[in-house]
C-alpha cells in the first residue's frame, strides 16, 4: 500500500470516529479512547483539504446511520459511559481485522467495524521462502513437499536480487515465477485439506475475516456510496437493545467445510480462484510488492463471492 493510501485509510478510520462521536454523543455519554492509533489517524486526517475531509464525513455519516438501525445497543438507553477507539494495526496480526471498536463495559458488549476507503481486499498476505503460511494461515506447518517445491523458485529470486535486477528486468515472470509458485501453494492446500477434511476451510475463512465477527463498511467515493457488509459468523451481532429494537435483522453465516474447487483463474497466470461450500469464494492474485526484485511476493486476497447470508447494504449519500 502507498503512503498516500494509507494516509487516506487511516483518516476515513479518524472520520468515523469523530461522526460516531458527535452522533453518539447526542443521545447518551460516549468518550474516545485517545491511543497511539488515534493520533496517528488524526495526524492523516489534518493532511485532508477541507473538501475531502468534508467527504469522507458524509460518507461516514451514512454507514453509521445504517450501522444504528443495526445495532439498537449503541444507542440504547443507560447511564453507562459508551467507549468507541481505533485498534492498533498489529491487531490484525493477531486475528482481528476491526479498525473501530464500540464498547460498553458495563454489559460486557462491543463491536467492531472494518473500514475500507475505495478498495474490497481483504488480505495481503505474503509467501516467501521461510514463510510458513499454513502455519499462520490454519495452525497447520506446510509439508516438506512444499518446501521441495518453492526452493528453485526463491533461489532464483535470490540470484536476481544479488544482481539488483528489476521485476521488470525478469523474462518471464510468470512462467518462473507466478505459475509455479501458485502451483506449489494449490497443491499444499489441497495435501493439507485431505489430511484435515473439514477444518481446512473453515480455518481459511476465518484467518482471512478475522477471529470476530463485525461489519465491513466501504466508502466508494465515485459512486457515492457507503456499503455494508456483515459478518456475523458467531451470531454476537444485531443484539436487541431493552429501550431500542434493532430496525433491520441479519442471520447468522455458515462457515464451510468443503473445497469445492481451486484452480488457476480462467486466462491467468498470477491468480487462483477457491471455491467452497456455503456460498464462500475468494481470489488469489499473486504480485511483486516492489519495483526491485525479492524473494517475497504478496497475495491480494478478495472476495468473489459471499454467502446469501450476508447482504450487502448500499448507503447512498449526496456531497
Amino acid at each position: 500500500m502507498s503512503k498516500k493510501s494509507n494516509n487516506q485509510g487511516r483518516a476515513y478510520e479518524f472520520s468515523y470516529l469523530i461522526t460516531l462521536y458527535k452522533e453518539i454523543s447526542k443521545i447518551r455519554p460516549v468518550i474516545i479512547n485517545k491511543n497511539s492509533s488515534y493520533f496517528s489517524a488524526e495526524k492523516a486526517w489534518n493532511t485532508l483539504t477541507d473538501d475531502n475531509k468534508n467527504l469522507y464525513k458524509v460518507s461516514a455519516l451514512a454507514g453509521i446511520n445504517t450501522i444504528f438501525d443495526l445495532e439498537p445497543l449503541i444507542l440504547d438507553d443507560s447511564n453507562d459511559e459508551l467507549e468507541i477507539e481505533i485498534q492498533a494495526d498489529d491487531k490484525g496480526k493477531l486475528g482481528d481485522v476491526r479498525d473501530i471498536l464500540i464498547i460498553r463495559q458495563g454489559i460486557e458488549w462491543e463491536i467492531g467495524l472494518s473500514i475500507k476507503h475505495n478498495h474490497f481486499a481483504v488480505k495481503h498476505s505474503r509467501l516467501s521462502k521461510k514463510l510458513d503460511f499454513g502455519e499462520k494461515w490454519y495452525g497447520k506447518n506446510c509439508s516438506e513437499l512444499y518446501w521441495r517445491d518453492i526452493k528453485p523458485i526463491f533461489e532464483y529470486l535470490d540470484n536476481e536480487k544479488k544482481k539488483s535486477s528489476k521485476w521488470s528486468d525478469l523474462p518471464n515472470k510468470e512462467d518462473d515465477v507466478y505459475v509455479p509458485l501458485l502451483k506449489a501453494f494449490k497443491k499444499e492446500l489441497e495435501r493439507q485439506n485431505t489430511l484435515n477434511k473439514k477444518e481446512i476451510p473453515k480455518l481459511i475463512v476465518e484467518y482471512l475475516l478475522g477471529k470476530f465477527d463485525f461489519y465491513k463498511i466501504i466508502g466508494i467515493d465515485n459512486k457515492k456510496i457507503t456499503q455494508i457488509q456483515s459478518y456475523n459468523l458467531r451470531g454476537t451481532l444485531n443484539k436487541p437493545g431493552n429501550e431500542r429494537k434493532k430496525n433491520i435483522e441479519i442471520p447468522i453465516s455458515i462457515l464451510p467445510t468443503r473445497i469445492v474447487s481451486l484452480d488457476f483463474k480462467p486466462n491467468s497466470k498470477n491468480t487462483l480462484e477457491l471455491y467452497l461450500d456455503a456460498g464462500w469464494q475468494f481470489s488469489f492474485r499473486i504480485h511483486n510488492a516492489s519495483t526491485k526484485v525479492e524473494p517475497s511476493l504478496k497475495f491480494d486476497i478478495q472476495i468473489i463471492g459471499m454467502p446469501t447470508t450476508i447482504i450487502p447494504i448500499d448507503c447512498k449519500w449526496k456531497q
